[in-house]
């Protein structure tokens, strides 16, 4: 598979577009929250970095595990926060760290990158698995 990156800047009409394009990016077998870390990941540059902050989205992997990255240009690590029950904002990480098998932030020049990894693409094993049967079949071995 080919990865999938993106550049834009970081505003509210980007949220979904990133969203569409990494549902069609990773197709029907798509994780389920692949389009949730995505929108949690630019909702908070944009929150926290402003409008219009210059990001980089990137979707790599997809059999075993499918990693999305948004690298941002401040060097701050986000914080994870205890949002109370009245809060409506604070949940983004919380989020993150819920639906992802792991997640973390790596130094990037003078920015970061806020990476999660997800369970890979489903039916990609199955596939594979049919193919390697369907070969037997024809070879014999």
């Amino acid at each position: 598979m080919n990865d999938l990156t993106i550049r834009l800047l970081a505003t509210p009409a980007a949220v979904p577009l990133a969203r569409r394009a990494v549902r069609e990016h990773l197709g029907a077998g798509a994780p389920p929250d692949a389009e949730l870390c995505v929108s949690e990941l630019l909702t908070n540059a944009l929150a926290h970095l402003g409008e219009g902050t210059p990001v980089t989205l990137r979707i790599t992997g997809r059999a075993a595990r499918t990693r999305v990255e948004l690298t941002d240009p401040d060097p701050r690590e986000p914080v994870r926060r205890q949002a109370a029950d009245a809060d409506e904002s604070g949940r983004g990480l919380a989020l993150l760290a819920a639906v992802a098998l792991e997640w973390g932030v790596r130094p990037e020049g003078t920015g970061k990158t806020v990476w999660c990894e997800l369970p890979g693409v489903r039916g990609q094993r199955e596939s594979s698995q049919s193919e390697r049967e369907g070969l037997r079949l024809i070879t014999g071995r």
